[in-house]
């Protein structure tokens, strides 16, 4: 651990220890990067070298009850993004692929499996039980009519008062969630409108998760929603006339982790490139991913398509 105990060093005030834990706590850690490329990766390193271990409801054990896999690393997360729209953008670390990224961007905000979500009154529909899309642009109630466009309510109201505080969207439904398999991570996203020192408008935006796979999950999180983040601003700008820049996004998880049965692959995959290369080797820019995201587009309408024939079997 010297090695990683030095890198930590290095990184001086954009790794904060706010409470190390011990005595039944969780450890309670704020991370900053200028990209989310860098405060990813502030938030694992911290993340592994700071986080307590914590046993999961999803450890695998053997017959006797004894554990196989080896218990979490946990904590509760502050990362802020200082300029969320600089680069580079995306960290090459995070388990899986450019075309990951792209199919879960078009899951997020443009919905495109929103379709996936199950009749809630039908206990034979296996499909999804929520999307963050449905769930934010969709929201609805029991017994009630259309569901609540809350982004376009939020987008409408920022326009005409910018300095509000009451402007979020959330993902819990208390009446189904306390009692589902798989309920939502995500719980919500706040925004509000500040003036930048030239006297231009910056959308700030607050998300908060309950429950975070740190290294499986959490930077597809986070790069789907700074792009949800643009467009919001992008959407409030047009209905102003002028431009509205990013301002900071501050993104809490509740319970920040590792899961331990993954550990062994984050250290050869995550600390290995950390070690061994330079950041510019170990991140790429959107520029660069684009090409790719086209590339993608239709093999992942392919792949949807396909789903969507097994769910109609």
């Amino acid at each position: 651990m010297g090695k990683l105990e030095d890198l930590i060093k290095e990184r001086g005030e954009k790794i904060l220890v706010e409470f190390s834990g011990g005595c039944g706590n969780i450890p309670v850690i704020t991370v900053r990067g200028k990209s989310l490329a860098e405060a990813w990766e502030n938030s694992m390193l911290a993340l592994y070298y700071y986080g307590r271990e914590v046993r999961t409801e999803y450890d695998q054990c053997e017959r006797g009850g004894n554990f196989i896999d080896p218990p979490s690393k946990d904590c509760t997360m502050r990362m802020i993004v200082e300029e969320p729209a600089s680069e580079p953008f995306i960290h090459k670390a995070f388990p899986g692929g450019l075309e990951d990224l792209e199919e879960y961007r078009q899951e997020v905000l443009e919905g495109v499996k929103d379709h996936w979500v199950r009749d809630s009154s039908n206990p034979q529909d296996k499909r999804w039980e929520y999307t963050y899309h449905e769930r934010l642009f969709n929201y609805r109630l029991p017994q009630a009519g259309a569901g609540i466009d809350q982004i376009s309510k939020i987008i409408e109201g920022l326009a005409k008062k910018p300095f509000s505080r009451r402007y979020q969207a959330i993902t819990w439904k208390a009446w189904e969630d306390l009692g589902i398999e798989d309920p939502p991570c995500l719980q919500s996203l706040w925004f509000r409108i500040l003036p930048d020192e030239e006297e231009k408008k910056c959308l700030n935006m607050n998300v908060r998760f309950r429950s975070r796979d740190a290294y499986d999950a959490a930077f597809m999180n986070c790069f789907a929603l700074v792009l949800f983040q643009e467009m919001v601003a992008r959407e409030i700008s047009k209905r102003i006339g002028e431009e509205v820049r990013l301002g900071r996004c501050v993104d809490e998880s509740d319970s920040y982790h590792i899961y331990g049965k993954r550990l062994e692959d984050f250290e050869s995959r995550f600390l290995r490139q950390v070690f061994s290369r330079n950041f510019e080797e170990r991140t790429w820019t959107r520029d660069f991913a684009e090409e790719f995201f086209k590339e993608a587009r239709p093999r992942i309408a392919e792949k949807i398509a396909r789903q969507d024939e097994k769910y109609r079997k």
